[in-house]
């Protein structure tokens, strides 16, 4: 028995530290398009064990862009009839760029354990707010793909489909985006294998997103094109009040607003 807890005890510990250390890296390569601006960090404490922290950055490029790591455990595991304790800890990062030209990206990975099981989540989308671009989709689903097809052909057609279903906007009747990649209660016999796909996808996410920002961060823009894109940024709020999975279960599980709602974009017009 106590061999098995210090075997849980070591995989939540390598966990978190591969979460922290991608999250820092991330953090790194979005600072280094900033001239002067850099992320603001804040702990919080969870009330029934565990934590995070915010990372927020409001910039010149990135109007604004948040970095969570968070690792909490409780008594019993939201969104679930199941009884006992659990244990839940992520990176979900968000951006709104200044420049409409400039897409909003969203990714998240997550590790969740219960009494019962454990499982693997996350991946990442596209969202340009009203300037779709052919070349940046077939860019981003190119990282996505390749990531994915060295573990198994068949993880990118149901990983893309399953985030076509996921962000899809109901009342709108559209995708929030351009899709991605997208998987949730994830295990198969081998959890290396698995955490292994799991950790490729955290590390080149990235590679999908970074020579984007680079092609459109000097593209001239319009007030008129300011404008769609506040009104495309409601979309996006509506989605994550409305629909998202991670915001309902951070609020079912105690953590932080500041931290769950960093997602909102600093401003939207409807």
């Amino acid at each position: 028995m106590i061999a098995c807890m210090t075997k849980q005890q070591e995989r939540r510990d390598h966990i978190v530290l591969f979460l922290k250390t991608l999250r820092d890296e991330i953090i790194c390569h979005f600072e280094s398009f900033e001239p002067t601006k850099r992320f603001e960090r804040q702990p919080w404490q969870h009330h029934s064990g565990g934590g995070g922290e915010i990372s927020l950055l409001r910039g010149e490029v990135f109007e604004k862009a948040a970095v969570n790591w968070s690792g909490v455990s409780g008594d019993k595991f939201p969104m679930s009839d199941s009884n006992g304790p659990f244990f839940a800890t992520g990176i979900s990062l968000i951006t709104h760029m200044v420049n409409p030209h400039m897409p909003t990206v969203h990714m998240n990975i997550r590790y969740i354990e219960t009494a019962e099981k454990c499982w693997l989540g996350g991946g990442y989308d596209l969202t340009p707010m009203g300037f779709p671009y052919q070349e940046d989709t077939a860019h981003f689903h190119a990282v996505a793909k390749s990531t994915l097809d060295p573990f198994d052909l068949g993880l990118y057609p149901t990983f893309s489909q399953n985030a076509r279903d996921y962000f899809y906007i109901p009342h709108w009747k559209k995708e929030r985006g351009v899709g991605g990649i997208f998987f949730d209660h994830y295990h198969t016999d081998s959890f290396e294998n698995d955490l292994m796909m799991w950790k490729m996808v955290g590390k080149r996410f990235i590679e999908a997103i970074l020579p984007i920002y680079q092609l459109r961060q000097s593209q001239p823009y319009t007030q008129e094109e300011k404008i769609r894109q506040l009104q495309m940024r409601a979309h996006y709020v509506e989605f994550n009040l409305l629909y998202d999975r991670g915001t309902r279960f951070g609020f079912l599980s105690g953590g932080n607003p500041e931290a769950i709602l960093c997602s909102m974009p600093p401003s939207a017009t409807w």
